[in-house]
């Protein structure tokens, strides 16, 4: 199953219905689609955890927190006897639950199965890597300065693994307020979904003030998330105005719409659909850059070219940057069983 057409096989929620809109001007324009775009192989994994889940044990089927940040594809789930809740005691106990693809604390799991839920992990492995180099950093007695969005999902789950040794740092402007024990002891972890470029900033300020600061082993910020980033880069160059698809919770989706107007872009908007796009966007425009967030199915994307089309952006240029090819095996409970 493919999670590209979420839902297959299942109730399907019509997405709102698309206006084609009146832009300037009939003659051809260009449209430069960034490549990669889209699912990356975590959203996609989480996403079929929920789908095999109801096909499997039948609805309803709870998830803590949304599975992935987009709106659509929530939606659909929910369509499908998904049920979203916050937290765990919302649940009845002893139903199936299923842990978003940010990942939760262990606080989180020990509630889970003090309530006999029948727990489906969907944590990207992205997300799970930093998880484990919190517990062993913390194990080795280091303070970990978390750089990430405070209240975000991944980030509360990486620092529930050591609450004792993690402070977290909201971007470049929070550095000059961090303290720690030992300066000769500490490490810089973060959020997958960052913007790349202000991470390196904030660690270059964090290093500053903390010279004997260590790296993590290797590069938190997932594959998906640079790949987008380094696409939009070249689009931006190139583009009078870049639409973003991508829901307004969605960390990866707002980057690139910053990441956009710093690489060039004169003008960058985020969606959830099509419908969204403004007639007042276009004016003087001749190149439209598009990409799309690590959480939106491409059909999403179709829909805004269609409007684009409709309003003589017509010439399609593809800006492809990297090749991806990352698949996730499944959570346990949902892969085939093997015949003894």
């Amino acid at each position: 199953m493919s999670a590209t057409n979420i839902g297959l096989g299942m109730p399907r929620v019509p997405r709102p219905k698309i206006t084609l809109v009146e832009l300037p001007s009939p003659e051809p324009k260009r449209v430069l689609l960034a490549s990669p775009r889209g699912y990356c192989a975590g959203v996609d994994r989480a996403v079929i955890t929920v789908e095999k889940a109801l096909e499997t044990f039948g609805a309803p089927v709870y998830v803590r927190k949304e599975i992935v940040h987009n709106k659509h594809v929530v939606t659909t789930l929910e369509e499908a006897g998904a049920i979203f809740v916050d937290e765990v005691d919302e649940v009845p106990e002893g139903s199936h639950l299923v842990f978003s693809a940010h990942g939760v604390s262990p606080a989180v799991v020990a509630e889970a199965e003090a309530r006999n839920m029948q727990a489906i992990d969907a944590t990207c492995p992205l997300v799970t890597k930093v998880h484990r180099e919190a517990v062993r950093f913390a194990r080795d007695d280091f303070e970990i300065l978390l750089i990430g969005h405070e209240g975000h999902e991944e980030v509360e789950g990486t620092a529930g693994e050591a609450p004792d040794h993690v402070t977290i740092v909201d971007g470049p402007h929070a550095v000059p307020h961090i303290e720690v024990k030992d300066p000769d002891k500490v490490v810089w972890l973060s959020q997958t979904t960052l913007s790349v470029d202000e991470t390196m900033e904030t660690v270059r300020l964090l290093r500053e003030r903390f010279p004997n600061l260590q790296d993590p082993p290797s590069d938190d910020i997932c594959y998906a998330t640079q790949n987008r980033q380094v696409a939009i880069k070249k689009v931006a160059a190139e583009s009078d105005l870049v639409i973003v698809v991508g829901s307004a919770n969605s960390s990866n989706s707002v980057r690139l719409v910053e990441v956009a107007l710093e690489y060039g872009a004169k003008a960058s908007y985020r969606v959830d659909f099509a419908d969204e796009i403004k007639q007042e966007w276009f004016e003087g425009v001749s190149s439209v850059g598009v990409t799309s967030g690590a959480s939106v199915p491409e059909e999403l994307v179709q829909d805004v070219l269609e409007v684009l089309a409709s309003g003589g952006f017509t010439e399609i240029q593809e800006v492809k940057t990297a090749e991806e090819d990352l698949i996730f095996s499944l959570p346990k409970e949902l892969r085939p069983k093997r015949a003894s």
